[in-house]
């Protein structure tokens, strides 16, 4: 098959197919009379295997280590395990960072109601005073409707 084929196939574009054989992850297909580039089934498993690990957030490293575990067919899986254990590792360092985000948003969030008038703005002052850090232990709230102390000290 030809890569348009083989990338429909996939699920993705010629141009990703071409990126992982420049990579290595793919090997060379072989060439028509017309230089075209001729995949075949072990082109396209191949091709899954590694857009299954791109959807799980791996690496190309990661990608390139089970894809030579995999094709080496060592004695165990052993190295597949632990390099699933960092991965997942990762992920968790991940998670907290983006709960730490969030947390950083949601106070940004609670210094203005969104009503007052941009010079007031508790979120855009939180934000010149030194961004999310300073805003999640901001001063300023919003405490209700649009007369209240939105963008003002609340105490």
């Amino acid at each position: 098959m030809r890569i348009g084929e083989l990338a429909k196939k996939a699920g993705c574009g010629a141009d990703t197919v071409r990126y992982y054989e420049r990579e290595g992850l793919l090997p060379p297909p072989g060439r028509s009379e017309g230089n075209y580039r001729l995949y075949d089934a072990g082109h396209l498993a191949r091709l899954a295997f590694i857009r299954n690990c791109r959807a799980l957030e791996m690496s190309l490293g990661e990608i390139r280590t089970l894809l030579g575990v995999k094709d080496g067919g060592g004695a165990d899986c052993s190295g597949v395990t632990a390099l699933l254990d960092a991965h997942i590792g990762h992920v968790d360092e991940r998670i907290a960072r983006l709960a730490a985000l969030r947390e950083q948003l949601a106070g940004l969030r609670e210094r203005c109601c969104g009503v007052t008038p941009v010079a007031d703005c508790g979120i855009l002052q939180g934000l010149a005073e030194g961004g999310g850090e300073a805003a999640a232990g901001g001063g300023r709230k919003c405490l209700g409707d649009a007369g209240s102390l939105c963008g003002r000290e609340a105490g």
